[in-house]
């Protein structure tokens, strides 16, 4: 045999040699995987199936100062926050008192026993309410009127209107406007009083209120 030939058939077998003893060695121990040899990563499912790897970066905050603006906006948020805290609570208390006296003058036509029902409920609200409203600001005041506006669907104005006519209704909003306010008050909560009707909702998780 000629030496190149001898030395190819001799790489040759050594080659088979090596590789049936990596595959025995193989089958009779299990070697432990690489730090390379896999990566686990979380996935996402895409709406169309696909699957991806992905992953979630730790949160990150960054504090600045804040401008001018934003600090002022930031007090009259405050402001309006704390307003509607103290207010809510009565706002919801003259709705009760107006659901209950409603209910009550259905199918009375008789003016004197129609202002009985109404005297007996306003003297129960001046007598809980009066000295606690007394202590309201001008501002706060405008709160609660709007939130009395959420809960019956009426301003303050028609209100008095309804329950003790014309006359009262007009002295009150003259008296109103002398402050500064306005009996005749809506609200709007997807426009002017979107920020008043966010921070209402918060409170009215906290006071467990469920709407139908």
């Amino acid at each position: 045999m000629q030496p190149q030939k001898f030395l190819s058939a001799l790489r040759l077998t050594a080659f088979l040699l090596c590789m049936s003893f990596a595959l025995h060695t193989s089958a009779q121990t299990k070697l432990a995987p690489g730090i390379y040899d896999t990566v686990i990563v979380q996935v996402c499912v895409e709406a169309n199936g696909d699957i991806t790897p992905c992953s979630w970066l730790s949160d990150v905050y960054v504090r600045a100062r804040m401008t001018a603006a934003q600090r002022k906006r930031y007090a009259e948020w405050t402001r309006l926050r704390n307003a509607v805290y103290v207010t809510y609570p009565y706002a919801m208390a003259a709705s009760r008192v107006m659901n209950d006296i409603n209910a009550k003058l259905v199918n009375v036509t008789d003016k004197k026993k129609r202002k009985e029902i109404i005297m007996s409920r306003e003297n129960e609200l001046k007598k809980e309410f009066a000295d606690k409203l007394t202590q309201l600001s001008v501002y706060q005041g405008k709160v609660l009127m709007k939130l009395i506006y959420r809960e019956t669907g009426n301003n303050c104005y028609e209100i008095i209107e309804d329950y003790k006519g014309k006359f009262n209704a007009g002295f009150w909003q003259t008296i109103a406007l002398v402050f500064g306010s306005n009996l005749r008050q809506n609200y709007e909560p997807d426009g002017k009083d979107l920020d008043m009707e966010m921070i209402v909702l918060d409170v009215e998780k906290m006071y467990g209120v469920k709407r139908g």
